[in-house]
């Protein structure tokens, strides 16, 4: 990914200098158990860890590449050059080029995973923080981007925690699925290698050996992986969405926090535009770029093909990137979003009581009148709202048919807000415990 949407911690576990290292870690560890079985001798297995203090030459390595065509054989010439062509020589024994890469690619998916996790964390601590600021700061709930009746702010904001902790716990779910090695050796068989050797590596990196591997891990469970990345990021689109919408000037009941110095257009000095609720938008869709390449790796010939190798250089890097950035984007966001609760009532007054009209269907229902008829009534009404600009509980009160079915008083209750949210505490305790 580009600097711009890019965070250096993230960043690290992608550089080629961070991958040779773990490919050294795994020959490395898989000598010593080689040396346990006495398949070769134990001062090799020694000499190996005698470069555990080198930094890998990058340049060197691509290098030797350029020659060998492969990226392996490169990077183990080099390692002999660091611990000597004969001490080196059992190094890799009865190993392949996917059990390396492989195993590698899981660890730092799983590295990847704990930083993702930990981002989750922060942006639930901040939506939860918001939903209990605004617990009942009232405003209208919309259906189809029309007024439909009052919610609050705080259940907007719990409705998204709840999300992303349904997203949070996949998130973990897909951890545990990519947390696998396998080192079996060609076509996975253990012809060559004991099985032995890959429980060993597997459990000083912190994987659970691969049940069944061909040559290679089989690739539904990065599918499933990446899969969740794009789930996580639908979340992201569906709050930036909503505050995109919260931020048009016509609504302006919640706005990202504009600072000092900040310039919104280069043409009109006036603007305030969503530009990171906008940014994460387009960040998603990145995200969500590498789902179907993922799903379409799963089908590799026989034991072993390459097909998914160039798709997985890009999108692991990339996916994970991208969704620490977006993330950590929303989370401040969603710290320092400003909101409007005196818009949010004359939002919701705008249609001068109209978002009651359920109650006084439901009132009439009960007073004896048909369903029927009650829709009927309170339709012609609300329509004279629309249409006209008149206040609802006005034409109610004047509305012979509704007043000989419900009194003034009876009318004037169904206009009461407190109504919408007296189960705001049942559900905050669904969300967030008691």
């Amino acid at each position: 990914m580009i600097p711009r949407y890019s965070r250096p911690e993230m960043v690290a576990i992608w550089d080629p200098a961070t991958k040779f290292r773990i490919w050294y870690e795994i020959e490395a560890h898989a000598c010593d158990a080689q040396a346990d079985l006495g398949v070769i001798p134990r001062e090799n297995a020694e000499a190996v860890w005698k470069a555990k203090d080198v930094e890998f030459d990058v340049a060197r390595i691509d290098e030797i590449e350029a020659v060998t065509k492969h990226d392996v054989i490169a990077f183990l010439t080099h390692l002999a050059e660091h611990v000597g062509a004969d001490q080196a020589r059992f190094v890799h024994q009865g190993m392949t080029s996917s059990d390396v890469l492989d195993t590698t690619f899981n660890i730092q998916l799983v590295r990847a995973t704990d930083i993702l996790l930990d981002d989750m964390d922060k942006l639930l601590a901040a939506l939860k923080a918001r939903a209990m600021e605004h617990k009942m700061t009232i405003r209208i709930g919309r259906s189809h981007g029309i007024h439909a009746e009052p919610v609050t702010m705080g259940l907007t904001f719990a409705r998204f925690y709840a999300e992303m902790e349904r997203n949070r716990n996949r998130l973990e779910k897909a951890r545990f699925e990519v947390a696998t090695g396998a080192i079996s050796g060609a076509v996975g068989t253990f012809a060559n290698i004991d099985p032995a050797v890959e429980a060993h590596v597997c459990e000083k990196l912190g994987l659970r050996p691969e049940p069944i591997s061909t040559q290679v891990i089989p690739r539904d469970r990065h599918a499933m992986f990446f899969a969740t990345l794009g789930v996580i990021a639908s979340s992201i689109e569906n709050v930036a969405t909503e505050i995109r919408h919260m931020q048009r000037t016509e609504v302006l009941e919640a706005e990202e926090f504009f600072s000092k110095g900040q310039k919104g257009s280069s043409a009109m000095p006036h603007k305030r535009n969503p530009v990171l609720t906008e940014n994460l938008t387009g960040l998603a869709r990145i995200v969500r770029m590498g789902v179907v390449p993922a799903m379409e790796n799963v089908a590799l010939w026989h034991e072993r093909d390459i097909s998914h190798s160039s798709v997985e250089r890009m999108i692991g890097p990339d996916s994970t990137i991208t969704l620490d950035f977006a993330l950590s984007r929303l989370t401040g966001v969603i710290e320092r979003l400003v909101i409007y609760p005196d818009n949010m009532i004359a939002n919701m007054n705008k249609f001068r009581g109209l978002v009651h009209s359920q109650r006084v269907l439901l009132a009439l229902t009960q007073a004896g009148v048909s369903r029927e008829d009650a829709y009927r009534l309170v339709q012609r009404n609300a329509m004279k709202v629309w249409e006209e600009g008149r206040d609802f509980r006005e034409e109610l009160l004047g509305d012979a048919e509704v007043t000989a079915a419900l009194s003034p008083a009876e009318i004037d209750e169904k206009f009461d807000l407190g109504y919408h949210t007296k189960h705001v505490d049942t559900i905050f305790e669904r969300v967030f415990g008691a």
